[in-house]
Order: structure tokens, then sequence, then C-alpha cells
């Protein structure tokens, strides 16, 4: 597409990644389609992957999404007693190397359990991933045995590191698997003070609406940040649903109704929870148009705006001119021609 328009947008965000992850669809291979087989796929997978394979496939992720018009990118790092710290060391090299050009959060994601005896271990490694220097505390309370007790455990641990949480909330089409509500009512009893992202929340959308605004106006009222994520979700859920089969994704109006700030990202790229992508918000946008039904500006904001609050660093002032007439067009073409302009100067212009 060729146009004489420009059209100048807040910078894209990049809310919920795994850096770690990307690029790896040709080498582990998701026999399943399921997100059980993505999983397990990569613990498959774990003893051919090193450091310096995370690294440059994490930073090669990154630049792309830069040329995109990404300035902020919050990456969860797979985090356990077994890897030695592996993805973590290496994301937060990636996010020391690009500060220059990317503004990366790293993400400490708890593989499971974290309760008990049994999770002992994995809790020790969180602490490290702590002293190593995360700035996100994650994980999948829905996984779990004790998915509430697994909330209450990350909140814990998050209040006494001062840090923020995100979790993998309810990625599950099953409406008996609600943490999201805990996870609110919880934050509210505790006076919890750091910001909250869950992430997914896709087993909100099985309720009825009457439930759904329920659980909402609780999210809104614990200042709970919600991130759709499309891509993955469309892929990996709902395959035994070949009747009526659901979207996926989480109770987007509900929310926004209730006054929810409701972020939207791309999740994984290219690997075995989404053999597809291409690192692109715009890409995000148009998924959030056609499944979620938000209007282009609507769309737009989820990556820009609503995105960064979610990651708490504000407006730094920067825009990205796009080749296009409108937004709409926009998110409709993805146009290669993008430039980043800062207090009115190009910083950065792409041609892909």
């Amino acid at each position: 597409m060729t146009t004489a328009s420009t059209i100048l947008v807040p910078t894209l965000v990049e809310p919920h990644a795994h850096l770690d992850k990307a690029f790896l669809a040709e080498r582990v291979h998701n026999p399943t389609g399921d997100l059980m087989g993505a999983i397990n796929a990569m613990i498959e997978a774990a003893p051919s992957i090193t450091y310096d394979d995370i690294v440059e496939r994490a930073t090669r992720a990154a630049l792309l999404m830069y040329a995109n018009g990404v300035t902020a990118i919050r990456s969860h790092a797979d985090t356990s007693a077994d890897d030695d710290m592996q993805s973590v060391r290496a994301l937060l090299h990636v996010r020391d190397s690009l500060r220059d050009q990317i503004c990366i959060q790293v993400c400490a994601l708890m593989h499971w359990p974290t309760t008990g005896d049994g999770g002992a271990a994995n809790r020790a490694a969180l602490a490290e991933a702590i002293e190593l220097g995360v700035d996100v505390i994650g994980g999948c309370p829905h996984l779990e045995d004790e998915p509430e007790a697994s909330v209450d455990n990350f909140l814990a641990t998050a209040a006494a590191a001062n840090l923020p949480i995100d979790l993998h909330t309810d990625e599950t089409l099953n409406p008996a698997m609600l943490t999201l509500e805990h996870l609110a009512k919880r934050v509210v009893a505790t006076g919890f003070r750091q910001p909250v992202t869950a992430s997914h929340c896709v087993s909100l959308g099985m309720h009825s609406e009457h439930r759904q605004h329920q659980v909402a106006q609780l999210v809104a009222e614990a200042g709970i940040h919600v991130i759709a994520l499309p891509h993955t979700n469309l892929f990996l859920q709902g395959r035994s649903h070949q009747q009526a089969m659901p979207r996926a994704l989480t109770a987007v109006k509900a929310l926004r109704d209730a006054g929810v700030n409701v972020a939207a990202g791309a999740d994984n790229l290219q690997d075995p929870f989404n053999p597809v992508g291409r690192g692109d918000p715009l890409e995000t946008a148009a998924l959030m148009v056609m499944s979620a039904h938000l209007l282009p500006e609507e769309a737009l904001y989820t990556v820009t705006t609503a995105a960064r609050l979610a990651l708490g660093i504000g407006d730094d002032g920067s825009q990205l001119r796009i080749a296009a007439a409108t937004v709409r067009e926009a998110i409709a073409f993805g146009p290669a021609e993008r430039a980043i302009v800062l207090r009115g100067e190009i910083r950065h212009e792409f041609q892909r």
C-alpha cells in the first residue's frame, strides 16, 4: 500500500510477551494444539535451549517489535527450581542491552506448584529471581492444586518485595475456575499497593452477563488491569467446543463498562503457543476489532494508552508516524512505513 497521508498516534506497547520462547515454532511442535500441549512441548524441549539461544531470539523479537513502533514491552520469563534462572538471566540481559531503545519489563513467570511443601523449591527460585532484579512477579494460579492459596502467596511475596504483580489468570474455558474474583477481593482486603494485572481471564467470558458484571465491578474496585490476549487464546482454546465454538476472550465489554482498564497483547510469537504473529500491536488491534467487537480507535487504545497504564510507565511523549490516512486504515493495512517521533523530531524511521 502507498499513501501520501500519515497519522500520528501514541507509540505502541506490547504488554504481554514471552520473548524467551519467540521463534521456536519450527523447533518445538505442539501436536495437540492446546495449552497443555504447548507447555509439555516446552518442557520436553528445555534441555536443547541455551542461554545464548534465548538472548538471540529474544533480542530479535524485541527489535522486530521496535521496528513496528513498540517502545515498551513486558515479557514473562519462565522461572522454576529446575532451570538455573536461565530465562530470567537472559531476559534481564536483553532488557539492559536494549534499554536505550525499548523499555522492557521482566516478569518472573513461576512454574507450579508454589504452595505447600511441594512448592518450596519454586518459592526459593522466585526469591532468587527477585534478587536478580526482575521487575514484576507472575505465575499461573489456575494451574495449581490450590489456586486461591497461590494467589495469596503471590500477593504476599510481591508486597514484601514491593513489586507489581501480573498473573496468568483463568486461562481456561472452565467457568468453575474463576480466580480473578478471589484476586480482586484479596487486593482490596489486603490493601495491596503495587499495580496488579490479570492476563487472559478467559473463563470470565463463559459466564452469564450478570455474573460477568458482578466480577467486573470487583475488578474495577480493586484497580486491576486486565490484558486480553486474542492471538494465543484464539489458537489454543476452544478445540473441544466444535459446536458454538467460543472466542476464548475475556469479557471485554463487561470489564470496560465497569471502568476496568483493558489492554491487549499478542502473548506468544511464532512458538508452540502461537505459530504465527508479526510482533506488531496493530495486528493485535485488528484482532480486537474482529473478536472483541471494538471500534478501531478503541482497539488502538488497548495497545497504546491502556497498555502503557497496565505497565505503569505513563506517557513518555513519543509518537508513532504511520503511513495511513486514518486509524482504521492503519490497523487494516499495517503499513511498513513508520517512524518514532519525539518532541517533533524523528528519532527512528523504519521501512521493513
